[in-house]
């Protein structure tokens, strides 16, 4: 299916250090993008579905690299049904498991663990919520698993790993675990702060160190923080993306961000949700955050935009997260909303306004173009202003 959105006043790419690409036009195709910037008519005319986004902003989908998923799109934790594709309406277009902690009687056994991992990757593996991407099946590091069962998991598609939930004596000995799942090729994760359910225990920096995670998940605490001189540490003596969290502090999430700053390491921060937890379902979580550390520190929304996607995506090894040829074509579309006192999308979230979502398209697929039912509604609603195929695009409602 080839797809253009046209009229884009603001394109912003999904990448800190080169925020904006210059044009109007973005083409897809076959789940792609195929060019970010300008198109001749003749090849918007070619397309099967033209987006007039009518001066908007669009910019990549956001990637919540925390999300405890169990099965289909049901959370016990909140007993809610459908919280998955309630998420794409506030733009979240990929979502990475936190491990699926939350599965009732979940099993601690060698044998049970990994086989909860990898039923949940695979019953992810074509199952799409909303149109969302799952990246389920988190390995949650127990005693008794032994480095041949990390290979094993690796082959079979399990490529995330989670420490934090074990019944281990200290936290020092998942040290072993997270170089075992490394080695095997697995993104490593390790539960960061004050203990969050019952048989966890604390997580300070001088444990990340020990243990070297790709990602310490809820660096700002999840939901307690941790003191504020081990933030200084873990950014100038680690190379641990720092994940912060809505369902953490915010305090320490400025924080956070203030330090990957000044130290040149913003590419390690990352934004995500850590939902559905005692937090409850967040599906404007990954928004309110960014919206939050935009009108709270001095550097500007497109930072905390691409800490929800590219950077997220170069961590995670996504072909996702960045408005860029080849790359995935998971996109949303964006506005001031109504009645705001600012006039762009990126200038209300710089005011502490939530942006009006008007479309999110994942894989290439528009799932709907009109109001979201969770955003305001934005000043510019984006239309369909040609579709040749058989879709109902105005799948928002409210």
């Amino acid at each position: 299916m080839k797809l253009a959105i046209t009229n884009i006043a603001t394109i912003v790419s999904g990448d800190f250090r080169n925020p904006f690409v210059a044009g109007d036009t973005i083409l897809c195709d076959g789940g792609l993008i195929r060019s970010v910037g300008t198109a001749d008519a003749a090849t918007v005319e070619a397309a099967d579905i033209v987006i007039d986004a009518r001066g908007g902003t669009v910019c990549p989908g956001f990637i919540d690299s925390q999300v405890h998923n169990t099965f289909g799109d049901y959370t016990p934790r909140q007993k809610t049904v459908g919280f998955l594709e309630s998420y794409v309406h506030g733009g979240t277009t990929t979502s990475i498991s936190a491990s699926e902690v939350h599965v009732p009687g979940r099993p601690r056994d060698p044998a049970g663990i990994k086989a909860l991992a990898l039923a949940a990757h695979k019953c992810f593996e074509h199952y799409r919520p909303g149109g969302m991407r799952v990246h389920a099946g988190s390995v949650i590091l127990e005693p008794g698993l032994v480095e041949a069962d990390f290979h094993e998991l690796r082959r079979d598609g399990v490529w995330l790993a989670k420490a934090g939930f074990g019944n281990f004596p200290s936290p020092f000995d998942y040290a072993p675990l997270i170089g075992w799942a490394r080695d095997a090729g697995m993104i490593t994760t390790v539960h960061t702060g004050g203990a969050s359910i019952p048989g966890s225990s604390p997580i300070r920096a001088a444990h990340l160190l020990a243990m070297r995670p790709h990602v310490s998940f809820h660096v700002n605490g999840g939901p307690v923080a941790l003191p504020d001189a081990e933030y200084e540490l873990l950014t100038r003596e680690s190379d641990i993306a720092l994940q912060v969290c809505t369902a953490g502090n915010l305090r320490t999430s400025i924080l956070c961000a203030e330090l990957a700053c000044r130290h040149d390491q913003f590419h390690r921060f990352l934004i995500a949700t850590d939902t559905p937890t005692g937090s409850g379902i967040m599906p404007l979580g990954m928004i309110y955050t960014m919206i939050n550390l935009a009108s709270l520190t001095d550097m500007p929304p497109e930072w905390f935009i691409a800490a929800s996607t590219g950077n997220v995506a170069d961590i995670y090894g996504l072909n996702c997260g960045h408005l860029r040829p080849e790359r995935d074509a998971d996109l949303v579309i964006m506005d001031a909303p109504v009645g705001a006192t600012t006039d762009t999308a990126l200038a209300a979230m710089k005011n502490g306004d939530p942006p009006g979502i008007g479309a999110v398209i994942t894989a290439g697929v528009p799932r709907f173009v009109g109001r979201s039912r969770n955003t305001p509604a934005p000043t510019r609603m984006p239309v369909v202003a040609r579709c040749s195929l058989p879709l109902d695009l105005t799948g928002a409602g409210h």
